[in-house]
């Protein structure tokens, strides 16, 4: 059942619905006031939802910064969340906006961080077909050159809740002491390390994909509204509502 809700609230929460159905609202309505109100609103969630300023100033105080690693440490593992791939119209696997994912925890064990990589996710989608994340992603990891040894294939979870149940489990099985690092987007290390932490695995944050990151923010160009800005808001709103869940649970 919340696998279920989880996959509806992406919908509930997607500004652009909001200024459509305000918008709807005021075509359709024969009340002068209801009308006028409605304009006002879609405009005013318009102006809010696609200001590349209010979202760079969320991403801010909401991202996780790396947290810095012992120097000459070598960790046991790094668990890289899935959502960097999906499958093409035949069933193949391709990476996606997110492969920052899987580039930082290749980036990880190359630089000897890590001597094992765990790539965690199933298949998460509501019609899911055969297609698993983590399994296309040991055939891409085996491509370059990363040993058989090195890799840890999760691929039943759902969400992030599964992502660190069955990663406990199967990093106990292979007997690999924490703490361990966890790559996910910058967006949504928070809730992710919050979860994990309440499923009893020692974590360090290695966000990737920051909004902002180390960057300076244009003051000019951020004050033009950018429609593509209101994608960058649904999933800090779907972030937002996701770890008041997790703290529920």
């Amino acid at each position: 059942m919340y696998f279920i809700l989880s996959k509806v609230l992406v919908f509930v929460l997607f500004p652009l619905n909001w200024i459509l159905v305000f918008l709807l609202i005021a075509i359709f309505t024969k009340r002068p006031k209801r009308k006028k109100r409605c304009f006002i609103a879609a405009i005013v969630l318009f102006i809010i939802f696609s200001s590349p300023l209010l979202l760079y100033l969320l991403a801010k105080n909401w991202d996780i910064d790396p947290q810095p690693l012992e120097k000459g440490k070598v960790y046991s593992a790094v668990i890289v969340l899935g959502g960097f791939s999906g499958e093409d119209k035949n069933g193949n696997g391709v990476f996606n906006s997110y492969s920052d994912r899987f580039i930082e925890g290749m980036r990880l064990r190359g630089q000897n961080k890590v001597s094992h990589i765990l790539i965690s996710s199933g298949n998460g989608n509501l019609q899911a077909s055969s297609f698993r994340e983590a399994t296309w992603a040991e055939g891409v990891l085996k491509e370059l050159s990363v040993p058989d040894s090195a890799i840890l294939i999760e691929h039943e979870s759902r969400n992030t809740f599964e992502n660190a149940e069955f990663s406990k489990k199967l990093l106990q099985q292979k007997h690999l002491p924490p703490p361990y690092l966890l790559v996910t987007s910058a967006w949504h290390m928070r809730r992710a390390q919050y979860i994990f932490r309440k499923e009893g695995l020692e974590v360090i944050a290695r966000p990737s994909g920051a909004v902002t990151g180390d960057k300076k923010l244009d003051i000019w160009s951020s004050l033009i509204p950018d429609a593509g800005v209101m994608a960058g808001w649904t999933f800090y709103l779907k972030e937002v509502v996701g770890l008041i869940v997790a703290h529920i649970k």
